[in-house]
């Protein structure tokens, strides 16, 4: 029998919930709590939930603030979001703090059921509309990071980001020349060329643009 709790500050979403999830014969709610606070109490004393739904706008604590919590003190513990936020910000928050599903409220208890199996499986568990905009999200970073990468490319050599990689490492110019296998004043020139190419005069400011471009 998998264990439940559910957290909303909303009493009669708690008993609708409930509802729909002890339709499973494999399922039962445990306990609901209108504060993850109260459950993060009970847990310390003992009490051990397979999985809880969680919804993230409560008043005395917000959601993802605790999922964080309970996925650092309690990690045996499943954490899925419950909620009617479907946007990019909660999303992203929740998988970051440890979150093992995002669902929406308006579920049929079908999914939410399958949702609580694939997540005590070792799985993970979004609502369609929710999966969608996590594609969107995961494309969105990786075409952030491939913009980087090309306008890096566009302006420095990869010799010259080697440079400035050892630069931000602290080593000095003739360290530098050492570890390249060059002479000092070859260290200098290709200096000279990152700062002309960089718009900048020296090493800080140069390091400053690489940092804020993330190159290093």
């Amino acid at each position: 029998m998998i264990k439940v709790a559910i957290v909303d500050d909303i009493k009669n979403i708690r008993e609708s919930i409930k509802e729909k999830i002890n339709l499973s014969p494999d399922i039962k709610v445990e306990k609901t709590y209108a504060s993850p606070k109260k459950l993060i109490e009970d847990m310390e004393k003992g009490f051990e939930p397979d999985v809880i739904l969680m919804d993230i706008e409560m008043p005395e604590m917000n959601g993802i603030i605790a999922t964080e919590i309970i996925t650092t003190k309690f990690p045996k513990t499943k954490v899925l979001m419950f909620t009617v936020f479907d946007d990019h910000s909660h999303l992203f928050n929740a998988v970051c703090v440890g979150a093992k599903g995002y669902l929406l409220k308006d579920e049929k208890p079908e999914k939410i059921h399958r949702a609580i199996f694939e997540t005590m499986e070792g799985g993970s568990s979004l609502s369609p509309h929710i999966a969608i905009k996590a594609l969107d999200l995961i494309k969105k970073n990786q075409s952030d990071q491939m913009k980087k990468q090309v306008k890096k490319n566009d302006i420095l050599s990869e010799r010259e980001m080697e440079m400035l990689k050892m630069v931000a490492d602290g080593l000095t110019g003739n360290e530098i020349a050492d570890k390249a296998g060059i002479s000092y004043g070859t260290v200098r020139k290709h200096m000279e060329n990152i700062y002309l190419k960089l718009g900048v005069h020296n090493k800080v400011d140069a390091l400053n643009r690489a940092r804020k471009e993330g190159w290093i």
